[in-house]
C-alpha cells in the first residue's frame, strides 16, 4: 500500500477532515466545505440549462435537492468516501473562485485499481483551459498517490465541450459503450476515454511540463 492508502486509514481512524487540495498552474482541486455553498449555488442557478442535460438521473427521478442543508449533507458524504478511500470530491478552483466540480468516482482495489473522472465547469468559464488542467491535476493524484492503474473518462458523443478536454490531453479512445448511463432520464451511448498507469509514466512529463508546472 502507497503512503496514501496509509493516509486514508489514518484518516478514517482519527476523523480527520481536514480539506485536500492538490494545485495545478492556475487551479487547485479542494474538496469542497459547506462554506462553499453560496458560490456553488449562485453557479447551479445561473447555468442551470448548460448543467443539467449532461448530469445523471434515471428518469422521472425528481432533481437532487441544492438548498444549504443538502450540500452540507452532500459534503459530509464526499468526506466519507474520502476516508474510505472509495471517492474524491474536488472543487475547481482558480484563486478563491469557484468554478467548476471534478469528481474522482468508483474507485476500486483488489485486480481493477481503477476509478472514473466526472467534471463540469461554470459556463462563464468554459474554453480557458481550467478543466483539462484539472484533469492532469487528478490523474497525477490518482496515479501518483492512490496507486490506480486505470483510469476513465466516459462522454456522451455530442458532447462537444468535454470531448474537447480529452482531446486536448490526447487521452485514448476506448470505443463507444451503447447506452451506457442514464443522463438527464435518457440512455445515451458514452465514449469511453482512458489512460493507465503504463500510459502516465511514458507521459507523465509532457502533461505536467504542459499543464501543472512552469510559467
Amino acid at each position: 500500500m502507497g503512503s496514501m492508502g496509509r493516509g486514508l486509514i489514518r484518516s478514517v481512524r482519527s476523523g480527520t477532515s481536514l480539506p485536500l487540495t492538490r494545485h495545478g498552474r492556475r487551479i487547485s482541486l479542494r474538496t469542497l466545505q459547506a462554506s462553499d455553498y453560496d458560490q456553488w449555488i449562485e453557479i447551479r442557478e445561473r447555468c442551470r440549462d448548460w448543467l443539467v442535460v449532461w448530469e445523471p438521473r434515471p428518469a422521472n427521478a425528481p432533481f437532487p435537492a441544492e438548498d444549504r442543508h443538502s450540500f452540507s449533507g452532500r459534503c459530509s458524504l464526499r468526506e466519507r468516501e474520502r476516508q474510505l478511500g472509495t471517492g474524491f470530491g474536488f472543487g475547481i478552483f482558480v484563486g478563491e473562485t469557484l468554478v467548476g466540480e471534478l469528481t474522482l468516482s468508483s474507485v476500486q482495489r483488489g485486480p481493477f485499481q481503477s476509478a472514473f473522472i466526472g467534471y463540469w465547469v461554470d459556463e462563464a468559464m468554459a474554453g480557458r483551459g481550467y478543466v483539462p488542467e484539472a484533469v492532469v491535476v487528478a490523474l497525477a493524484f490518482a496515479f501518483e498517490e492512490l496507486d490506480l492503474h486505470r483510469i476513465e473518462i466516459s462522454i456522451i458523443p455530442r458532447n462537444d465541450r468535454s470531448l474537447r478536454v480529452v482531446d486536448k490531453l490526447a487521452i485514448r479512445n476506448e470505443g463507444v459503450a451503447e447506452r451506457f448511463l442514464q443522463i438527464n432520464g435518457v440512455w445515451e451511448d458514452h465514449a469511453r476515454f482512458a489512460m493507465s498507469s503504463e500510459e502516465w509514466v511514458v507521459r507523465r512529463d509532457e502533461l505536467v511540463g504542459d499543464w501543472i508546472d512552469g510559467d
